[in-house]
């Protein structure tokens, strides 16, 4: 039966026809609305629908996304992926939209992204250069900043420092075990375990991250984090016992309340992060990930087994550790100082190490 407004619907139905795909090969909602989203976007862009598309609407958009917005290279590349599946999903046979389309309005979808007008993935590291650790005395500084503003809110006798506390516990929990943001966020109460050949840390020995980093088509991965350092096992007990039951609804099992929701969200966490390092005038190649980069790093200086650090962080690889760790310049002279003596020691049968 003929369509109301036949472009409209036929453009709805193509999207819901990808979504329905998209659900069946097990990927993730936000990573279907965020590709949909994209694709609309596209097409607001173009002022045109699907079977209208051409390469070079396809070249001025991502033109406009890379000079205009100053988009990164990982998200132009997410913008094209989104549309080269979608374009994908069009041609094939198997769905018929081609022939749907030459009936109702005498032409067809083309694939619009190809390899001379889409970036290729050639490194597993895209974050930009500025991208960094924290330093020891950096971290400290900025840790002792979320202190004090907890101290200044509870001595005007503001109610903020409720969530204030929450926060600097919060960031010293993310890189007391290497979180990522989202890792740290959806933590409940009873993500904590005994670590029987760490009874020095109680009953917060072992964290179980229950939502790591997906691979495609599957569900969050877990890990446990082994508690390494003792100050860590003492914060969250203080902030578990003595300050989070003062925020948290009943009933509410998450690790980081909201004052008004379940849990703390992604916007009020990067905020935060944000506004600290603002104030101590740290530059912007600082984030939350850092946090997670200062962890690996920090345990490399510190000595300890890179396997073992890979596995606290859940790298399928130690070449992606690597990438995060970001040493320095002392922590490679005195490397490098120690493999010469050993080397001279071996040599000459002697004992050459310096005083």
């Amino acid at each position: 039966m003929p369509l109301l407004h036949p472009e409209e619907q036929v453009f709805e139905a193509m999207l819901d026809g990808w979504r329905n795909q998209q659900l069946a090969r097990n990927l993730a909602f936000s990573t279907i609305e965020g590709r949909e989203n994209r694709v609309r976007a596209f097409a607001r862009h173009g002022e045109a629908f699907p079977w209208r598309w051409t390469p070079q609407l396809a070249d001025d958009w991502f033109s406009d996304l890379r000079a205009v917005r100053g988009n990164a290279r990982s998200t132009l590349r997410s913008y094209q992926e989104a549309l080269r599946s979608f374009c994908a999903y069009l041609i094939d046979p198997a769905y018929q939209w081609a022939r749907e389309c030459e009936t109702r309005f005498g032409t067809h979808p083309i694939q619009v992204c190809h390899e001379w007008n889409t970036a290729v993935h050639v490194q597993e590291a895209e974050a930009e250069p500025a991208k960094r650790a924290f330093t020891i005395g950096e971290l400290q500084a900025f840790f002792d900043h979320a202190d004090e503003q907890v101290t200044a809110i509870r001595g005007k006798g503001r109610k903020g420092w409720l969530p204030a506390f929450r926060d600097a516990a919060l960031l010293k929990t993310a890189y007391a075990f290497g979180l990522r943001r989202n890792e740290t966020r959806m933590l409940d109460v009873v993500d904590f375990g005994r670590n029987p050949e760490g009874a020095e840390f109680g009953e917060h020995g072992v964290l179980y991250v229950r939502f790591g980093k997906a691979m495609k088509g599957s569900p969050p991965k877990r890990r446990s984090v082994l508690t390494v350092w003792p100050w860590s096992s003492e914060i969250i007990e203080q902030w578990v016992t003595e300050v989070r039951p003062l925020l948290a609804a009943e009933g509410n099992l998450a690790l980081w309340p909201s004052e008004r929701g379940p849990r703390v969200g992604l916007q009020r966490l990067n905020s935060r992060f944000v506004s600290y390092r603002d104030a101590l005038g740290l530059d912007a190649g600082l984030d939350f990930h850092s946090l997670r980069r200062s962890y690996v790093t920090h345990l490399i200086e510190d000595g300890l087994d890179a396997l073992f650090v890979q596995q606290q962080v859940g790298h399928e690889h130690a070449s992606t550790t690597s990438i995060y760790t970001c040493v320095s310049s002392d922590f490679r002279t005195r490397t490098l100082r120690r493999v010469l003596d050993q080397t001279m020691t071996a040599a000459l049968g002697q004992d050459r190490s310096i005083p």
